[in-house]
C-alpha cells in the first residue's frame, strides 16, 4: 500500500515595517507545519523585489507601510503575479483603506492581535480560493455606502408566504416582482449570517454540513442577488438591506 503524501506546505512571505511586530508574526507562524515562511519584507518596494525570487502562495501584507502603501503593494502584486493571494493585516481606524485593499484585489483581511490558530486558518482558506472577513469591522464599513442601515421593514408578504412548489410562477408576477430584490433563501441567509461573524468556508460547510463546494455555490448567488462582488460587500449590504446583524 502506497502512503499518502502529504500536501506542500503554504508558501508565505510577510510584510510589515516594523521590526518587533514582524519577529512576533514569524514566531506564530514558524511553529506550524502548514505553512513556510519565504521570506519577509521591511517595505513594499523591498516585497515586489523578493515576490518573483520566492514565489509565495500567500502574502501577509501590513497595510500602513511607509512611502508605498499596502494598496499600492497589492494593486501591484495583483497586476504581476495575480496567481499570488494577499491578506492585509490592518487596525480599526484603517476600514477606508480596508476596503480600498479588497477591491486592488485582496483576499481578505485580519486585525492585528488576531490569534495565531486564525491567522493560519486564514491563511489555508485564501490559499484555497476563499474570503476571509472579520466582523468587527463590518459596520465600519457601512459608511462607505454612504447609508445608514436601511430601517425600512423588509416585504414580508412575498417571504411570508412563499408559493406552493407545484404553482408556477405567471409571467405577470414575475414582472411584477422584478424591481424588487431578489430575496435570498433561507439557507444563503444563515450562510450570510455566519460569513458576518467571520466564518470560514471551511467552517461553514461543517456547521451546515454542507460540502465546500456547495458553500461556494451558494456563496455565488449571494453575491448575484445583492449585486456584489466579495464578502465584504456582501456582509456590508446585508446590513444595510437589514437582512443579518452583528
Amino acid at each position: 500500500m502506497t502512503e499518502a503524501i502529504a500536501p506542500s506546505p503554504i508558501r508565505v512571505f510577510v510584510v510589515e515595517d516594523q521590526t518587533k511586530i514582524l519577529k512576533n508574526q514569524l514566531r506564530l507562524l514558524e511553529s506550524n507545519q502548514d505553512i513556510t515562511i519565504v521570506g519577509t519584507a521591511l517595505s513594499g518596494e523591498a516585497a515586489l523585489e523578493e515576490v518573483p525570487r520566492v514565489t509565495p502562495d500567500v502574502l501577509l501584507l501590513d497595510l500602513g507601510l511607509p512611502r508605498m502603501s499596502g494598496i499600492d503593494v497589492t494593486r501591484e502584486v495583483k497586476a504581476r503575479w495575480p496567481q499570488v493571494e494577499i491578506l492585509i493585516f490592518t487596525i480599526f481606524d484603517e476600514e477606508d483603506k480596508v476596503l480600498e485593499a479588497v477591491k486592488a484585489g485582496a483576499s481578505g483581511y485580519l486585525l492585528k492581535g488576531t490569534p495565531a490558530d486564525k491567522i493560519i486558518e486564514a491563511i489555508k482558506e485564501v490559499r484555497a480560493g476563499g474570503t476571509v472577513i472579520q466582523p468587527s469591522l463590518a459596520r465600519r464599513l457601512l459608511r462607505h455606502f454612504r447609508v445608514e442601515p436601511d430601517s425600512s421593514p423588509v416585504p414580508t408578504e412575498p417571504v411570508a408566504s412563499p408559493p406552493a412548489p407545484a404553482a408556477p410562477e405567471t409571467p405577470a408576477a414575475s414582472e411584477a416582482s422584478e424591481p424588487l430584490l431578489k430575496p435570498l433563501s433561507n439557507r444563503e441567509t444563515e450562510l450570510l449570517q455566519l460569513i458576518a461573524k467571520g466564518v470560514s468556508n471551511s467552517e461553514a460547510a461543517r456547521l451546515l454540513n454542507l460540502s465546500k463546494a456547495t458553500i461556494r455555490t451558494h456563496l455565488e448567488h449571494i453575491y448575484r442577488k445583492l449585486e456584489v462582488t466579495n464578502r465584504v460587500e456582501a456582509v456590508t449590504e446585508g446590513i444595510r438591506k437589514g437582512l443579518i446583524s452583528v
